[in-house]
């Protein structure tokens, strides 16, 4: 089995911890693996350009440090915690409207790939590069933050091009997603400290990034919720366990399979 948790920024964009930093927390705290996915911004609008002159995403001047120190600390995660750091980075377009903006997770690809292709050029060159594909955060968050709702509006013509969408962020989990038969894949979107309690996903696979691909094209995996003290919610989690496909997941899973203060 094995601990993953995919949505982490470090302070090459808006987070708060340096890349050292989030692999000695999630290191230490016994994760199988990690994915580091900082912002990585189209630059063509105003928003675009504002984030790269405000330092909130990776530009072409900084995306060669973020790989060679991802590289480095790849190499430490695992010979210092047994644990797999997996390079990527969050395609981001947002627009004033909500249903403008999406955000795309990047998977297991260190290369620079432009945000102001289309989802399908990107998807398409995620996949050339040997990477996933992932819907971020596809609908609405019940956080102050920018919504990102276009994907999700236009799901049924999107499906095919993603290996996943994501049914959590932080503390929430999206019935939405959890009932439309997508794969899907948990995440704590980590920013700051109190971001690591979190939904997170366990894999049942070995810590190597095709085997982890497989099963989160197959499903085979489940959710757990997890904070300092350790997964939290078993009973709650073993008895859904049973309807997610393979260990997957079965259409039709709702808002009472989980404590309304989650």
């Amino acid at each position: 089995m094995n601990k993953y948790d995919a949505m982490r920024f470090s302070n090459f964009s808006d987070g708060k911890f340096s890349i050292p930093e989030i692999v000695d927390l999630y290191g230490s705290r016994g994760f199988g693996s990690i994915a580091i996915t900082d912002h990585l911004c189209e630059d063509r609008t105003i928003i675009g350009k504002a984030s790269a002159y405000l330092g909130k995403t990776l530009t072409h001047a900084s995306f060669p440090l973020y790989r060679e120190i991802l590289k480095s600390e790849a190499n430490r995660a695992w010979r210092q915690y047994r644990m797999l750091l997996v390079p990527g980075f969050e395609l981001t377009r947002n627009s004033i409207l909500n249903h403008r903006s999406s955000h795309i997770l990047a998977l297991g690809v260190n290369e620079w790939i432009s945000a102001s292709l289309s989802v399908e050029e990107i998807c398409a060159q995620i996949h050339d590069l040997g990477g996933l594909a992932v819907a971020a955060h596809p609908v609405p968050t019940g956080n102050f933050e920018k919504q990102t709702l276009y994907l999700w509006g236009k799901r049924d013509e999107y499906a095919k091009h993603f290996d996943a969408w994501e049914v959590s962020i932080g503390k929430r989990l999206f019935p939405e997603v959890m009932e439309s038969g997508l794969p899907m894949i948990a995440n704590s979107d980590f920013h700051r400290r109190e971001h690591f309690e979190s939904w997170k996903s366990l894999l049942y696979c070995e810590q190597d990034f095709q085997a982890m691909k497989y099963a989160i094209r197959t499903q085979n995996m489940r959710l757990k919720y997890v904070s300092d003290e350790g997964d939290l919610h078993e009973s709650i989690l073993d008895r859904i366990t049973h309807q997610l496909d393979l260990r997957g997941r079965t259409p039709g899973l709702g808002r009472g399979y989980f404590p309304a203060s989650l």
